[in-house]
């Protein structure tokens, strides 16, 4: 097991949780229901590649270049994927003009997430 993935996934996890919750309960006067689904969809795409992390702490042990890339597209997909969603769906009331400038970085989450799935496809492909 990677250390360094674990605890990243641990800190995405253990954010998650707290995103979610804050959404569900602390935002739901604040903003638009539009916006709470906007919010949510990040903390379920930020779960998916917590789990998605801590799969790959599985293959750390090979420790190749493959583990490595997928880890950092997964770790920088929830950073601009997550991310910019939860400033999308807060912009009503965080008033920061960059804001509304940020919705093409969403996709390149994505990008980013797609990317991981594959390399950790081909890490799973070189790895008996």
């Amino acid at each position: 097991m990677n250390r360094r993935i674990i605890l990243t996934a641990s800190l995405f996890g253990g954010l998650a949780v707290i995103l979610g919750a804050f959404g569900a309960h602390g935002l739901k006067n604040l903003i638009s229901a539009d916006a709470i689904t906007i919010w949510a969809k990040g903390v379920e795409y930020q779960f998916y590649h917590t789990f998605a992390l801590l799969f790959l702490s599985t293959f750390a042990r090979f420790r190749t270049k493959l583990v490595d890339i997928a880890y950092y597209c997964f770790t920088l997909g929830v950073v601009f994927f997550s991310g910019s969603l939860y400033l999308l769906a807060t912009r009503e009331v965080l008033e920061l003009g960059f804001v509304n400038f940020i919705g093409p970085v969403t996709p390149i989450g994505g990008l980013f997430f797609v990317t991981g799935w594959i390399f950790l496809f081909l890490a799973a492909l070189k790895n008996r």
